[in-house]
């Protein structure tokens, strides 16, 4: 099954995916995770990020599609995936259809004032990009990284402000791409209003959604 994960940031995509894809048996795949990569292994793509990145400038459809595409066409995204990041525009939807069919959009609902709450919380590790947050998913040891040892860092847009002008767009240019989903009859909604729900919680929600589109597709 080919899923989608949408939510503003701090929804917690990447939390449950990373729970989802050990369940399920197929990659989560980030396109911030292959944009860093492509960025690191200096590729001909990576070196053209790179200097969309350094202008300050947001890499345009095109590149991130065909990186898409590359990953995409990889083994282990035979039997499925679960994509976070990508679409976050009709235009991007439309492009992601025409390399790969979808199956099901998760669409997961966060008040902002939970978002904000989680967010300023957050910890990342440095080596490994494994999430961590200081009330609800703590560290075995401050600031270390219970997978790597890395040590763990607070992004510079994780302040209360900067959050709410992120939501403020994220909204802005999501609700058309929930709609477009909505009409597709893909999207399916998982809302979470508490802070301290713990991640099982939510996933669980999530795979009883997959089970029931599975059931309904060999009907």
């Amino acid at each position: 099954m080919r899923i989608v994960l949408l939510g503003p940031p701090g929804a917690g995509k990447g939390t449950y995916a990373s729970r989802l894809t050990v369940i399920l048996g197929v990659p989560h795949i980030s396109t911030g995770d292959m944009v860093r990569e492509e960025i690191n292994a200096k590729t001909e793509l990576g070196k053209a990020i790179k200097g969309y990145s350094d202008k300050g400038e947001l890499v345009p459809d095109e590149i991130m599609t065909k990186l898409l595409a590359k990953r995409l066409g990889e083994p282990d995204s035979e039997k499925g995936l679960i994509l976070d990041g990508f679409p976050r525009t009709i235009k991007q939807a439309e492009a992601l259809n025409r390399i790969s069919k979808i199956d099901l959009v998760i669409n997961l609902n966060v008040p902002d004032e939970v978002i904000i709450q989680r967010l300023s919380n957050r910890l990342i590790c440095r080596r490994c990009g494994t999430i961590y947050n200081k009330l609800t998913l703590k560290p075995k040891r401050d600031n270390i990284c219970d997978k790597c040892g890395g040590e763990l860092y607070q992004r510079e847009d994780d302040r209360p402000k900067v959050i709410q002008d992120r939501l403020n767009l994220y909204r802005k240019n999501t609700e058309p791409l929930i709609e477009y989903y909505k009409k597709k009859n893909l999207l399916r909604n998982v809302r979470c209003d508490d802070l301290m729900i713990p991640p099982e919680v939510i996933v669980e929600k999530i795979m009883l959604i997959i089970g029931s589109v599975q059931d309904t597709s060999r009907t």
